[in-house]
């Protein structure tokens, strides 16, 4: 069984519509598939429309913005009720936050000789609930300015380059209370990814497993050899789930294939298990989506 727990689609800042991405998925030969468009569920339906379709179990997942310690974090969110009141109205801030950050980044662009407006990011993706820094990389891309996505952040979206604002992003520790409430189970998504120093540490994800921290994705594209080692030996003495993904963005991110990283099915029946006792704790009904994709994958 192929499980890709990490994907993205054009609700977020994927390039395929939800229905392609499992299409891909079921092509590339998974049994699983992760839907986690950033801080939204958007997708979901339409997915899970697919997924029945192509024989293919979905798990509903959002991958959530969040600070720690004073840098970004996402934790990606498997099977929270998305109709949870607290859980919608933090959603709904996060993406206020993008929305409000785009004229921003778009005026400091325009002060650097640029000619780009919000007509350009919408036409680079009209589907997508809010307006990120990709959807400003992909309008780069589309008026010549540069070649991808790759170039656009470095010569001017991620942090520290001209054209970087930041943004609202819920702390983690209130996030992780947030999914627990809505009877979801909480993954840390590359962890370490992008980064020199593995922070946070082993004492910090201590800390955050006591908070509710639920996994690891291990297994991951910025995760080299020796970071993904000493994550998994966290994981085992934190009795956290380890899964592996794509963290797919279809043309939006070179070398994140469909299926290039994939969780144990050890591991993903521990993670649904997980998610369907954080279901009963919170009051929600027995039927799940993690036990039907559980019995369609086996």
């Amino acid at each position: 069984m192929r499980i890709d727990l990490h994907a993205h689609s054009r609700a977020s800042d994927g390039t395929d519509a939800p229905a392609e991405l499992v299409a891909a998925a079921a092509a590339a030969g998974l049994d699983v598939l992760g839907l986690t468009d950033h801080d939204t569920a958007a997708g979901w339906d339409e997915a899970a429309q697919a997924a029945e379709q192509h024989g293919l179990a979905l798990v509903r997942g959002i991958e959530i913005s969040a600070r720690h310690r004073g840098r970004g974090a996402h934790l990606l969110a498997y099977l929270p009720d998305p109709d949870h009141p607290p859980l919608v109205a933090q959603l709904a801030r996060i993406l206020e936050g993008r929305r409000d950050r785009l004229p921003q980044t778009l005026a400091r662009l325009q002060g650097l000789g640029i000619a780009i407006d919000a007509d350009d990011v919408h036409a680079a993706n009209d589907d997508a609930v809010a307006p990120g820094r990709p959807h400003v990389a992909d309008a780069l891309v589309r008026l010549g300015v540069v070649a991808d996505r790759y170039e656009a952040f470095a010569r001017f979206l991620n942090p520290g380059r001209p054209a970087y604002v930041e943004r609202y992003a819920a702390r983690l520790t209130d996030v992780l209370a947030l999914v627990r409430e809505a009877g979801g189970v909480s993954v840390l998504a590359h962890a370490w990814g992008r980064r020199r120093e593995e922070v946070p540490d082993a004492e910090d994800l201590a800390g955050l497993a006591a908070a509710g921290l639920t996994g690891l994705e291990v297994d991951h594209q910025e995760h080299d050899p020796g970071q993904r080692a000493r994550l998994r030996a966290i994981a085992r003495d934190l009795d956290l789930v380890v899964t592996g993904s794509s963290d797919h963005h279809g043309t939006g991110k070179v070398d994140h294939d469909l299926g290039c990283n994939t969780t144990d099915p050890a591991e993903y029946e521990r993670l649904m298990a997980l998610a369907a006792e954080a279901a009963r704790v919170a009051g929600r009904g027995a039927e799940r989506p993690a036990d039907a994709a559980s019995r369609r994958a086996r």
